[in-house]
């Protein structure tokens, strides 16, 4: 059983972080937007151990109003603390969804005795189920990864009774073990790895553009030519005039 408590809000959320206080809303099940108040060392106690998919009883300004999920947080990165929290009143005769997370257990036979890593591809399923069904984790076993071909799916999961996984797809990977990398897959990788050379390809676009320059003064030169060549006939008419 989880407890949080909470007052209600009257002033807006700056004031209430400058007081040391984290400002909550609390939504769903039919009812109305309620602003509220939660004291940051309880509540970070309790979201450690509770998590997003573990209901809660809220009390409220004293009063017991029902059972709430961890909806959303948000947090400050700079000053590493949570600012403001949804909680999602729950129904208790109704279905409802939420996230649980994946916890794997035991140990992989084949990983055990020849090596290699644990591939994860899903940390956490979303399901559906009443809400007196609802766990805060769901365990996978590694044992059953004997050799590096088993794998574990959304579909191989064991679900307790109650609960249905509506996300993922029931044929996407959950984990599987892999073989260690040989020293020609670390150093292929290393070499795709590489840095690029930058004083080549510097270099590279330097003498494109010289040879860019040098055809563009090519043309200028034989147009000079061509104007020196035609100077002396303009010329000519004006010598035989003199003559005369």
């Amino acid at each position: 059983m989880y407890t949080l408590t909470a007052t209600t809000r009257v002033a807006k959320g700056v004031p209430t972080r400058s007081a040391s206080q984290v400002p909550a809303v609390i939504y769903g099940a039919g009812g109305k937007a309620e602003s509220l108040t939660l004291n940051p060392a309880e509540f970070l106690k309790l979201y450690k151990q509770a998590g997003g998919s573990s209901l809660i009883d809220l009390s409220v300004d004293g009063k017991e109003v029902g059972k709430v999920l961890i909806q959303e947080i948000q947090s400050d990165p700079v000053k590493d603390r949570i600012i403001h929290v949804d909680l999602r009143r729950i129904d208790m005769n109704k279905a409802m969804t939420a996230p649980v997370v994946l916890k794997f257990v035991g140990e992989s036979p084949i990983i055990k005795s020849s090596g290699g890593t644990l591939v994860t591809s899903v940390q956490s399923v979303e399901v559906r189920c009443l809400p007196k069904d609802l766990v805060s984790h769901i365990d996978i076993n590694l044992a059953s990864l004997v050799s590096y071909d088993n794998v574990i799916k959304v579909k191989d999961l064991q679900l307790p009774a109650g609960i249905e996984v509506i996300n993922p797809q029931a044929d996407d990977l959950v984990v599987k073990a892999a073989p260690a990398l040989t020293e020609e897959q670390i150093k292929a990788m290393e070499e795709a790895a590489a840095p690029v050379d930058l004083s080549k390809i510097e270099s590279a676009g330097k003498k494109k553009e010289e040879e860019g320059e040098e055809g563009a003064e090519a043309p200028a030169a034989g147009a000079e030519a061509k104007d020196a060549k035609a100077a002396p006939d303009k010329k000519a008419p004006e010598e035989k005039k003199e003559k005369k």
